[in-house]
């Protein structure tokens, strides 16, 4: 990562902001969404960063743009929850990149699965998508499964994901984890079948391989499942669904200046 040698112009930048994993894989399918991103709107500055395991972390690459010239930068977190990540993690990340150096205004989206009651289409189409790679032929039944997580709310969420893609697909579907909370994939697929499903697949709610999705996999195909989707990664509906999150401009741009720091 070579932020420096960016300069400035009157473009926003776009930050990529991922969990991270000690698993390379992790890293190169965030690195394959940014490409997927900047080839989607060519002259847009797109960057990679992560929270934990790998280097840039956001504010690193903040800290980077705004030496370069530039002067804003749209920070997306390639989350699927709103947990504690985009609560906490990554606005401590942003006053970071906004304690020394010279003013960047920062402006972060929301993340990539649902914050309100609507669930995007575009994420559907990419689980969609990556579920039709798995194997050829109709399922009679589906698992969601997703990395997991303690937080009733971004559980909702995810609840949320699994009911709109099996109105999608018209199929019977049921939530699985894969850490921190109930049921874990086995015994979902396993439940699927105990009540008459023959041909279950595993859709993967993940962003990125890694030893989450391996479990995953395995699990599901020792139960008995018949196919299980790979990770998101760079799917063309999640770079679509990426630039759609740059383009709203809902949340309020936070800057720095001499002047102190404002709201907008």
């Amino acid at each position: 990562m070579r932020t420096a040698r960016l300069t400035g112009s009157g473009t926003d930048s776009v930050v990529l902001v991922a969990h991270g994993s000690r698993d390379p894989r992790a890293a190169a399918a965030t690195r394959a969404l940014v490409r997927a991103v900047s080839a989607a709107r060519p002259g847009t500055p797109v960057l990679a960063s992560w929270l934990d395991h790998t280097r840039p972390g956001p504010a690193e690459v903040l800290r980077s743009l705004a030496s370069a010239g530039h002067p804003r930068a749209v920070l997306v977190p390639l989350l699927l929850t709103a947990a504690y990540h985009r609560r906490v993690d990554i606005p401590a990340a942003v006053a970071a990149a906004r304690e020394a150096g010279p003013p960047i205004a920062v402006r972060v989206t929301d993340v990539l699965g649902p914050t309100g009651g609507a669930v995007d289409s575009g994420l559907l189409a990419a689980l969609d998508r990556r579920l039709g790679e798995a194997g050829p032929g109709r399922y009679d039944a589906l698992v969601l499964a997703a990395a997991g997580t303690r937080d009733p709310a971004a559980r909702c969420s995810v609840g949320r994901v699994a009911a709109a893609l099996g109105d999608r697909l018209g199929l019977p579907i049921r939530v699985s984890y894969a850490s921190a909370a109930p049921p874990d994939t086995a015994a979902a697929v396993a439940r699927l079948r105990a009540g008459g499903a023959r041909r279950v697949a595993v859709s993967a709610y993940f962003l990125a391989p890694g030893l989450f999705h391996d479990a995953v996999a395995a699990a599901a195909r020792d139960a008995g499942a018949v196919a299980v989707a790979d990770p998101l990664t760079d799917a063309p509906e999640l770079a679509d669904l990426v630039l759609r999150r740059v383009d709203a401009g809902a949340a309020p741009v936070t800057w720095r200046d001499d002047a102190g720091d404002h709201a907008a």
